[in-house]
């Protein structure tokens, strides 16, 4: 038999998703990535004017955000792979919003140029998004710790018991 292939009348299975704090966490990790790209998106388009003219850092922060979507759709869907790329990204994303905070705070003067949004709403919330980096970054650790990956042979129709067994025989002989 060939690597990847499976024996006749088995089927493949993850015995690890079917956990509650494994689905709990994959949850988790979809939730923090989607509001991550909300957050991103929301500062993208409030301050979009204000980022470096609405070019570069406009279209990085736009990136980030669709970039955290398509990670959210990609946890959903059980890729383990993701989570070091995103909480990788997401040190990156603390970083830049931990330097980058500070100005829009500072901003909050006469004499500059206005936002769709209050800037120091846009400040708080790339605070927000500094803190949530933080939060997400620990939760894509631990998401990768729980071995979203690992697969088992068990007979096909063995699924009821989280493949402790195969279920019972009715016409197998009962023991005395």
């Amino acid at each position: 038999m060939t690597v990847g292939e499976l024996t006749p009348g088995y089927e493949l299975w993850h015995p690890n998703r079917e956990k509650a704090d494994v689905v709990t966490t994959k949850f988790v990790i979809a939730l923090l990535m989607l509001a991550t790209a909300v957050i991103a998106g929301v500062i993208t388009i409030a301050g979009f004017s204000l980022l470096s003219g609405g070019g570069g850092m406009g279209l990085i922060c736009l990136i980030f955000a669709l970039l955290y979507a398509f990670f959210a759709y990609l946890v959903v869907r059980w890729s383990r792979g993701i989570l070091p790329v995103a909480a990788s990204l997401s040190t990156l994303l603390a970083i830049f919003c931990a330097v980058g905070a500070d100005s829009w705070f500072a901003r909050d003067k006469s004499g500059f140029d206005e936002a769709l949004l209050p800037v120091s709403l846009i400040g708080a919330l790339v605070v927000i998004l500094a803190l949530l980096q933080l939060v997400l970054i620990v939760a894509c650790f631990y998401g990768f710790s729980q071995d979203w990956h690992v697969e088992e042979e068990r007979p096909i129709g063995s699924g009821e018991d989280y493949g402790a067994s195969a279920p019972p025989d009715p016409d197998a002989p009962q023991p005395a």
